[in-house]
């Protein structure tokens, strides 16, 4: 289970309804007219994948051979020279992406890249590498599930994850504090990726991009504390890559005009919404690239008309967002 962007799978009798109606619909819009229409419309669009870990390995994997068999992977860095050479892509591009550098794409998703000829690219949370920390929203989760109170009130812990995003961020890591403070038991020691690591996946085709140093959402912070997740993680990346970072990811998909600005005073060449939408084959704002959300298990039916751009349509026109 996640509660850092990905909707988490449903257990339960009324979990496994809900996921019987959803494979349902999934299944219809798959075979609907439209999606012959948008899968056409797509092979003009660059579709850019947001996944988080890779909790199926063998949904995953079938997934990847997908795009082998039907579409164009790039690299970031195709991406990045298309941008400045001025020229599109070919069509067909698909850019895999994942955020916040969960393990399981080390242990699951690389070998499946790596068989499928895929390249990818992570972008991590440089507080995290080397350590046993959990995730600030998986610990929320947990600790609010063992207990934890906080001023907010009583809410379900995905409820109170989605309301901790919301808040400015100074107001989130107080309520973190009263949640550590009154859980029966601390969250549960997450082991996170190295920095030696990070060439593993480097080496195997995965770029590595910043997520900011601590992932707060950034349209919530003061501006010191932007400019500082910003900055600071991107000297801790540089040091251990080699070389400066130049692709940044915004936290939930957030983004803020400052961290835009800043980003081009360090030189970054692309940076990654978190918006459910296509982009152009050439990006018109490179540092607001577009991308679609796609969990590991993510079912065929879904997958599909997530590639065509038929399920963002029909998110969109339910009020999502």
């Amino acid at each position: 289970m996640t509660w850092g962007g990905d909707a988490p799978l449903c257990t339960g009798p009324g979990g496994i309804m809900r996921r019987a109606r959803r494979r349902a619909a999934d299944a219809l819009l798959r075979h609907s007219p439209l999606q012959l229409a948008f899968r056409a419309a797509s092979t003009r669009r660059l579709a850019v994948l947001a996944y988080h870990g890779v909790d199926d390995p063998v949904s995953f994997a079938a997934q990847l051979e997908r795009l082998a068999s039907t579409a164009n992977p790039v690299s970031l860095a195709q991406v990045e020279r298309a941008v400045t050479e001025g020229r599109p892509l070919p069509l067909r591009s698909v850019l895999v992406t994942f955020d916040d550098g969960d393990r399981s794409l080390l242990t699951h998703g690389l070998p499946a890249l790596i068989r499928n000829r895929i390249p990818a690219a992570a972008y991590v949370i440089p507080q995290l590498i080397g350590s046993d920390q959990p995730f600030w929203w998986t610990e929320a989760a947990e600790l609010a599930g063992s207990g934890g109170r906080t001023a907010l009130g009583a809410l379900a812990p995905g409820a109170l994850v989605a309301r901790l995003k919301r808040l400015p961020d100074a107001e989130r890591l107080t309520a973190l504090e009263e949640l550590r403070a009154t859980a029966a038991a601390p969250a549960p020691r997450t082991p996170q990726l190295t920095a030696q690591e990070l060439f593993v996946l480097r080496e195997g085709g995965v770029a590595i991009g910043n997520h900011t140093m601590t992932h707060p959402c950034l349209d919530r912070c003061a501006d010191d504390t932007l400019r500082t997740e910003i900055a600071e993680a991107h000297t801790m990346l540089t040091g251990w890559l080699g070389a400066p970072p130049t692709t940044f990811a915004y936290p939930n998909g957030n983004h803020d005009p400052r961290a835009e600005q800043l980003l081009r005073e360090l030189g970054y060449r692309l940076a990654f919404l978190f918006d459910h939408r296509h982009d152009r084959l050439l990006p018109a704002s490179p540092l607001r690239i577009s991308r679609l959300r796609v969990n590991s298990h993510t079912g065929r039916a879904r997958f599909d008309t997530i590639l065509s751009g038929l399920h963002p349509t029909v998110h969109r026109m339910r009020g999502g967002v």
